[in-house]
């Protein structure tokens, strides 16, 4: 967030979000995912991780519903309102930001007055207030993530599903991005999934840790993270979170593969 600028507080409706001995198995034989059952609480923050090949991907496409499970069923409320993260912003060069952060909007046949002042307020709202006349070729890369971010808070989900959004990012504006994420999170109590490689990420946005097995993916760790509730940067180098992502390495280990 910029210097000066301060979040709006707000307070989304979560729903609660369950995978019940799900399982996946192509048309070619391959199974990516045994029976997996998963239960994301209303307003919890779970990080997944797993070996390359776990199934994670196969499972972020069953949550947005660009393939269906083999076995199992996914229960989802009828409120659910769901929006992605992935780790290609995906902003159309064209458009500026306000209009890349408003695509959703404007979809869903939102009158631009209205979702411009929206897209707007999404924008400060991750410290792209004065950065909503420029176009994708004028941002750097941890700019284009936020108006990514925008884009998808624009709609305000109750459900945030984060695929690996920073991972090409530098480990200074990675770092960055994951303090603006949970402060977000923490001010607008959606329900959040982070998918991610990269275990001390895992531990530091997340209050809960879920590992998976090498292929086909099960459930070998559901782990509450012992950890403050405020995280700064000052954890990371604390003895606590060493512990933690200790479990998380070692669960990793266990599970048959190496990130």
């Amino acid at each position: 967030m910029a210097s000066g600028e301060t979040l709006v507080p707000r307070r989304t409706r979560s729903s609660a979000i369950e995978l019940v001995a799900i399982e996946r198995r192509f048309d070619d034989g391959v199974e990516a995912l045994a029976p997996l059952t998963l239960r994301l609480p209303a307003g919890s923050f779970v990080a997944l991780l797993g070996p390359s090949g776990c199934g994670k991907s196969t499972l972020v496409r069953l949550l947005t519903e660009l393939d269906r499970p083999t076995r199992g069923s996914i229960h989802k409320p009828f409120d659910l309102k769901m929006a992605c993260v992935f780790q290609d912003p995906c902003l159309l060069p064209w458009r500026t930001v306000l209009d890349n952060a408003a695509l959703p909007l404007e979809l869903a046949g939102v009158p631009e007055a209205e979702r411009h002042a929206a897209t707007k307020d999404a924008l400060a709202q991750v410290g792209l207030a004065d950065a909503a006349s420029k176009y994708p070729a004028q941002l750097s890369g941890g700019m284009k993530m936020r108006a990514s971010l925008a884009r998808a808070l624009v709609v305000q989900p109750t459900f945030l599903l984060l695929d690996e959004p920073f991972a090409a990012l530098d480990e200074i504006t990675r770092q960055a991005l994951d303090d603006h994420l949970r402060t977000l999170w923490k001010a607008w109590g959606f329900t959040a999934l982070f998918v991610t490689h990269a275990v001390d990420e895992a531990a530091y946005v997340a209050d809960r840790a879920v590992v998976l097995s090498r292929r086909p993916g099960r459930v070998v760790l559901d782990h509450p993270l012992d950890l403050p509730s405020d995280r700064t940067t000052a954890l990371r180098s604390d003895a606590r979170f060493a512990a933690q992502t200790g479990i998380l390495r070692n669960a990793l280990a266990e599970s048959g593969g190496a990130l």
